[in-house]
Parts: structure tokens; sequence; C-alpha cells
């Protein structure tokens, strides 16, 4: 079998190409740079708990150290503080944030993780260069894609051009995507949606541990572009702030910068401007662009090649992490086991429903959180409300930030039987709860996923205060694991003393990128293996014509 053609070798197709390794399917990735990465502090990428967790199962490689994880988030509007919340488990502004579950269930806040993308993708390149399953191509620039039955096949040119051969292609080419341009797939949407003026430096603010977002900022003597800035906190003391530039192509000179950075570092400090070391600086302008397909047979899209969004403080990477996530296990079943078309298919429905209502939510709040002063005149609370909208962005809570689920997946169960609510809804991502492995050792839910298993975990209270031999043959464990040995796909079972929401006895089936299918009162072996083949697209078929997709 051919490898997994990527084309691109941004953290998007890095990720994909470790997730594939991971299932043990071979990759290349045609890199038409170098294969090094500039280092700019002041291109930096806010990683959601999910995603953070992804980046690390698939790398080993602690981001916390290189990263800088908040510590509490700030929203001030003039010189009032609308909103602070602190990352722990303690506090109303905590409740809805995502978070993991202890031992006993109890929610423990964790902050997003800030790191700069040049040691984002630094981690993922070391992390590859000892994987033997990828092959990293660089100097080869994609200019043509055929594909039929058995396969596609990519041409390069550079000095390395040559023919490639692969069972899939998936372009995480950015958003000039090339093999979106070959596969003649629509990108529509709107341009220059937000435009921020940004800049990276060393110094030291009075809440060294906290983003901050500061609108209407009451020193604003330099303009309009000035109304509202965001600080976020990298480690050794560097800050990366954004300032809000007013529609418009104007040009933002040095000088324009560097007074923005004294009076909004005076203005925060309330004195003097304090010493500070400019470190790099830049514009970055936010697009919201959508692909009309994510799948042309054997080709899919993914990252900024599929989408582009940005505004209102969401993160376009994680949702290009979550696409990799989605589409590895899909593309592995079917590497290993033959196609499976509607699981392929479900990977397009799925990602893209998801993104299209986060960029659908962004679209709404812009004329409301942008708009002039007449509306926040006469609505009261308008301005707080408009707080919590930015807020959801930037945190990943909300329709604008939280993680998509996918409760409509055409992979989802229908009709069955024994299914009970639980404190995750059929669709979403599960809790990160601490589970008993095969082996008997205590890990966490997420360190299971990513390797092409299905999980069944079982919550069964108790169990973690015994060996798990005087327990793995009593009770309801012998007819679980004989269901579990029957499903249609490799699976492992776990169990857990504790689930948010679940009663004792609780069986849940968990995907492999850990978004939950259902949740059974009981062992019922019927209900659990309807599930399972749902999740799988239903039995494998014959592909059709790669070519007419």
């Amino acid at each position: 079998m051919d490898p997994v053609i990527i084309v691109g070798s941004g953290p998007v197709g890095l990720t994909l190409a470790l997730a594939l390794a991971r299932q043990e399917v071979p990759s290349v990735i045609l890199d038409e740079g170098p294969g090094k990465d500039e280092q700019r502090l002041a291109r930096t990428v806010v990683l959601r708990e999910d995603t953070a967790a992804l980046i690390e199962r698939l790398t080993g490689f602690p981001l916390s150290e290189a990263g800088f994880r908040w510590a509490g988030w700030r929203s001030m509007r003039r010189k009032q503080v609308m909103r602070e919340v602190r990352f722990d488990a303690q506090g109303d502004d905590a409740e809805g944030a995502l978070g993991t579950a202890g031992p006993e269930g109890k929610e423990e806040i964790t902050g997003p993780l800030h790191i700069a993308q040049h040691v984002l993708t630094g981690a993922l390149r070391q992390a590859l260069a000892g994987e033997r399953l990828v092959k990293l191509a660089v100097d080869n620039r994609l200019d043509a894609v055929e594909q039929e039955s058995s396969g596609v096949t990519a041409h390069t040119r550079g000095p390395k051009g040559t023919w490639w051969r692969g069972s899939y292609l998936v372009g995480c080419d950015g958003p000039r995507s090339t093999v979106r341009k070959l596969l003649d797939i629509r990108f529509p949407g709107r341009t220059a949606v937000e435009r921020h003026a940004v800049a990276a430096l060393r110094t030291e603010l009075p809440w060294p541990d906290q983003a901050l977002l500061h609108r209407v900022p009451p020193w604003r003597t330099s303009g309009p572009s000035a109304g509202e800035v965001t600080g976020r906190p990298l480690p050794d003391g560097v800050w990366r702030l954004d300032w809000l530039l007013p529609p418009g192509k104007d040009l933002v000179t040095p000088e324009l910068l560097l007074t923005r950075i004294r009076e909004t570092l005076a203005g925060w400090t309330e004195g003097p401007t304090p010493p500070y070391e400019l470190l790099d600086t830049g514009v970055h302008t936010v697009h919201h662009r959508l692909a009309r397909r994510w799948r042309v047979g054997r080709v899919f899209l993914a990252g900024d090649a599929a989408h582009l969004l940005g505004a209102l403080g969401t993160q376009g990477l994680d949702e290009g992490l979550r696409d990799a996530d989605n589409l590895a296990w899909k593309l592995a079943l079917a590497w290993h086991h033959g196609p499976h078309e509607a699981l392929l298919d479900s990977y397009q429905a799925e990602r893209r429903a998801v993104v299209a209502a986060r960029l659908r939510a962004a679209d709404q709040a812009l004329p409301l959180v942008r708009g002039g002063a007449g509306l926040r005149a006469v609505v009261p609370g308008s301005a707080r409300g408009h707080d919590s909208l930015l807020t959801d962005g930037h945190l990943g809570r909300g329709a604008l930030g939280a993680p998509g689920a996918y409760a409509d997946s055409p992979l989802a169960p229908r009709h069955i039987e024994g299914e009970v609510p639980v404190g995750t809804p059929p669709g979403a991502p599960v809790t990160d709860v601490r589970v008993t492995a095969e082996d008997g050792s205590f890990v966490r839910l997420r360190d299971r996923l990513g390797r092409g298993a299905l999980l069944v975990v079982l919550v069964a209270p108790g169990t973690g205060v015994w060996e798990r031999k005087h327990w793995v043959t009593a009770g309801v464990m012998p007819r679980l694991a004989a269901a579990v040995t029957a499903l249609p796909h490799p699976a492992e079972l776990l169990v857990a003393e504790s689930y948010p929401g679940a009663a004792a006895h609780t069986v849940l089936l968990v995907r492999p990128d850990g978004h939950l299918v259902t949740a059974l009162s009981g062992v019922r072996p019927a209900d659990l293996y309807a599930a399972a083949e749902a999740t799988l697209g239903g039995p494998a078929k014959t592909e059709a014509t790669a070519g007419s997709r």
C-alpha cells in the first residue's frame, strides 16, 4: 500500500503525519521550502486544552516548558475590570470552561497555552526526525495531481522534483493552497475581516501570568486604532501585544507602532513608560473563508487550505489541528482495512459543519461587537455582553471558541435503546477522567486516544482502591470484556471511578479522536456493537470511482 501524501509542512501537515504514524500508516510530506521555520515571536498561536493535549501526546514534548499557560484572563473597558477569570476549580467564571476531571470527577480548569509558532513546529519536526514511517521531501513544489480508483499521483518541480505515488493525498498547504486550486474548489468568504498591529516585546506588566483584553482604553491619544488592545504573555517576560486597526489599508508605520507601545505600557503601569525590549513586529490580517468541498475522491483539504477564521479572538490553528485529528483515524482505517467510503465522507460532513458554525457565529457577532455606539447607548448591559462574546472567543468557550460536537454526524448511531444521558452530549469531546488501563496502570483517558482503536469505558465506583486482579473477573466485567472483543473494530476496555453525569455501570463508547459515540446503561452487547458499526460508517463497501467525487 502506498503512503499518504501530505502537501505542506506547517503544524497541521506535521501533526497529520505524526497521527498517521502512530497508527502505522506511512506518509510523505511534500515541502516546497527548505524544511526550516523562520523564528518570529510576533507569530504565535494559542492552543486550547484539547489541541495542546493532542500535540503533547504525539510529540512527547511538554509544551508548557516552551510556551506559557495562562493562569488567568482579565477583560477591561476604559478603567473598569469587566471580568476576571482564574484558571482553577473555584469561582463562577470557571463554570463552563474547558477542563479535565480529577479522580473524583471534579472539574479542574486549565488555561490556554500560548506558544511561538516556530517552537510548536520545531517540536513536531523533532518528533518526526526519528519517525521511520514519515519521509520529509523538501524543495518539492506541487504542480500536478492525478488520481484514479487505486491511488493518487503527484508531480513536484524544483531541484528535487519528481513523481510521487500515494494512496491518498491531503492538502495542508495553507491559504493559497495549490491542492485546492488544482482541484478547482471554490474558496468563498470575506477578506480582511479584522487587522491587527502586532508587537513582541520583553517588559514587566502588573499581571505577569494573565492574558488581558482592554477595550476603549482611557489613554486613546493617538487615534481610533488604539480602541482595543490584547496582551498575551510568553515565557521569559515576553509579551505579544495586538492592537485592533480600523477598517481600511492604512500603512502601519514604525512611528505609529512605537507610539502604541509606549502609551499602552504607560497606561497599564499607570506611570511613565516602563523599560521594554522590542523583539518583533508585524501586521496580522484575519480572513474568513470556507472551501466548498473538503474531499474529491482520494484527495482531502485540511487546515488553512480548507478554512480561514480568527476574528474576535478565535484561533484558526485549533481547528486545523482538529481537522488532522479527525481525518487521521479515518484514513488509517481505510489504509489498513480497505475502502470505507461513508467513513471518509464523514470527514467533510463533520469538520466543515463545525467550522461553518464557528464562522456564522463570528459573522453574526462582528456587527454587534465592532458596530457603532448607537446600539450600546440604548441597550443596557450591551458592553458586558460584548465582553462575554470576546472572552468566549479568546478562551475557547461558547459558539465562538468551544470544540465542536458532531451530534448530527452521519456516523452517529440511530435508535440505540439503552442510551442514557451523561455530562457529555453524544458527538462532543469526552472529559479527561482518570482510567485504569488493561495492564492495571492508571492513566488519563486522553492518553489512550489517537491509536486507531475505539475506547470502551466502564464507570465503576470503587475500582480505583482495589488492584485490578480483584475486580477484573467480577460483576459485569467478564460480559463486557467479551462484548468488546466481539466488536467490528479493535477496542480497548478502560475502567473509570466516575464520569461527570454518569451512574454506576454506565458504559461509554469513545471514538479514536476522543468524541463520545454513546453512553449505555449497563452492558448491552447488541447496542454496543451497533454503535461501533455506525461509528465506522457501517460495513465496509467497495470504493466508488475516485474521480466521481
